[in-house]
């Protein structure tokens, strides 16, 4: 699971047990003087490229789903 607000970036590693999700690891970090310009849209998207290179040697080689908040971001990662 992955959100931005105004200032920072937050991911949740999570993994699921008897249908129940469970979280493994939490990261975050403070966006910089370039990325606070961002849209709300953009700053999304950043916390998903932060949470592919995080958690990226988790991903490989694994199903995985991301969850996101933000509804413009759903339509655009829905998309072939």
């Amino acid at each position: 699971m992955c959100d931005a607000s105004d200032y920072v970036v937050q991911v949740v590693k999570g993994q699921k047990k008897d249908k129940k999700m469970h979280a493994i690891y939490y990261a975050s970090r403070a966006l910089n003087e370039a990325h606070v310009n961002y849209s709300t849209t953009e700053k999304e998207l950043l916390a998903i490229v932060f949470i592919v290179d995080k958690f990226r040697r988790y991903l490989v080689g694994s199903t995985s789903i991301i969850n996101i908040i933000h509804s413009a971001n759903k339509k655009f990662v829905e998309q072939k």
